[in-house]
């Protein structure tokens, strides 16, 4: 995606920040993530969406029931779909790290079907939850159950998007810049 937007002039913030609650809500990323995203320094200008966020992504992380490749497959395939390159870079990044074969990542980065038939089920469901706005066909979530994926697996699919699009706009709004350590997966969708 080209941002030829004008983009929000916000400052990137930091845990030295004079604001008590934006320095608040980014201490707490920082000591969790051990670093600051630049993606956390846009957000924390409103540190309930930074919060909401975090909150949102620590959920899907530990009660989603997917695994670690399931849950890069539902990340990167609606980061795909909105166009952030700053998640998808992110999470292919993150997709590597939890050892999500090379040509699943790519797959999803690319738009293609996946080899493993399970996952793809599960980034064609995310991928026509998004497209359609929380509207799935009655094919759409028959074959999600046919791969295996329960009703609740359908919810934690939504909890994602929920997720994905506090950070996908708002990478969007800051043209967010891609951090060093996920350099080296950049995407320019």
């Amino acid at each position: 995606m080209t941002h030829t937007e004008r983009a929000l002039t916000l400052p990137s913030r930091d845990v030295t920040d004079p604001d008590p609650a934006i320095a608040a809500v980014l201490s707490k990323a920082q000591a969790k993530m051990g670093f600051l995203p630049n993606m956390y320094r846009n957000m924390a200008n409103a540190p309930g969406l930074l919060e909401t966020y975090m909150a949102g992504y620590d959920a899907f992380r530990s009660d989603s029931g997917l695994t670690p490749a399931e849950q890069e497959t539902v990340f990167l395939a609606i980061s795909r779909t909105n166009g952030c390159n700053y998640c998808v870079a992110a999470h292919s990044m993150l997709a590597d790290m939890s050892k999500v074969p090379a040509e699943v990542t790519e797959a999803l980065r690319d738009g293609r079907s996946l080899p493993d038939p399970r996952l793809d089920a599960l980034a064609t469901f995310a991928t026509a939850m998004v497209q359609s706005r929380g509207l799935p066909t009655a094919a759409d979530l028959d074959a999600f159950a046919a791969a295996g994926y329960s009703e609740t697996d359908a919810l934690q699919v939504l909890l994602a998007i929920a997720v994905k699009t506090i950070s996908n706009y708002s990478n969007h709004l800051f043209h967010t810049e891609v951090d060093p350590m996920f350099a080296g997966r950049v995407w320019n969708g």
